[in-house]
């Protein structure tokens, strides 16, 4: 697995993430052996959410951390903006970790921008940080607007990352965005990172190339979206799945390196964007 420095903390290049996981009890069992599987195999990164499932994906990730070293695992959490308020996210807090059976996460996330005043959400976090509740703080659905008026508030520069939507269908972050955070050295957490292989009425899987240059890596077309996500630096993936075998794809996609001359390939069939475009969110 691609390994990644996240401001000086040694990542896998993919994760793994929980949205729609935990909502049904008949697949209960499968969620958990496919995230624990991951964990085992060197996907130690979990994002989960209060969002997600109203806690009950988070219910899930604590059900499996009973059954892996917890210190090996770098826990990725998010909270409403609604509970941005230095009170409300300490109870948002608290709620999250009692479902996750744990006593801190390595990340947690304003999970999109709300009413609640930057200053205040970052003081927040900053004490939820000094109070050893959380080892890291980031955000989520920010733009690069958003993040400079986060830099330029006290402690701002200390965010960890920020998590966007990008994948090959969505590039739109590619134009401005992501160089700002480059720049800044700030990573960026992909969510969405293979777009179900399908977006805007066009099946990127059914695409020659992607077939062509799936093939000459004995990969699935799959795999490689998912690859090529994280072919730049600092940018992690946390694909979601319940399937055993799509984890082990996912897993394995992270040795996958294109060339230059496939990622040109690559870049005729599904161009970078050549203006600034609004931040995408599902």
């Amino acid at each position: 697995m691609k390994e990644l420095n996240f401001k000086g903390v040694s990542l896998p290049a993919i994760g793994i993430g929980t949205w729609h996981m935990g909502d049904q009890p008949q697949m209960y069992a499968q969620e958990k052996a496919t995230i624990l599987y991951g964990l085992q195999h060197g996907a130690t990164v979990i994002d989960t959410a209060e969002m997600y499932g109203e806690g009950n994906a988070e219910k899930l990730v604590g059900d499996v951390l009973q059954e892996f070293d917890r210190s090996k695992v770098f826990l990725i959490s998010k909270f409403y903006p609604q509970n941005a308020t230095k009170i409300k996210m300490k109870q948002a807090l608290d709620r999250s970790l009692k479902r996750l059976k744990t006593d801190y996460l390595d990340l947690y996330l304003l999970h999109w921008r709300g009413s609640v005043p930057l200053a205040e959400t970052v003081a927040g976090l900053v004490e939820l940080q000094k109070a050893g509740k959380i080892r890291h703080w980031g955000v989520s659905n920010f733009d690069t607007d958003d993040l400079k008026e986060l830099y330029a508030l006290p402690n701002g520069e200390q965010v960890f990352a920020n998590e966007d939507l990008y994948n090959l269908a969505n590039r739109g972050i590619e134009y401005e965005l992501l160089p700002w955070q480059r720049q800044q050295k700030l990573p960026l957490i992909a969510y969405s990172p293979v777009d179900q292989g399908d977006s805007r009425g066009q099946n990127l899987t059914q695409n020659e190339i992607i077939q062509d240059i799936a093939q000459a890596h004995q990969v699935t077309p799959m795999q490689l979206l998912l690859a090529w996500t994280i072919q730049a630096n600092n940018v992690m993936a946390i694909p979601q799945t319940s399937n055993l075998e799509h984890m082990k794809q996912n897993i394995a996609a992270g040795e996958i390196k294109l060339s230059k001359a496939e990622m040109q390939q690559i870049d005729t069939q599904f161009p970078a964007p050549d203006s600034k475009q609004s931040l995408r969110m599902i």
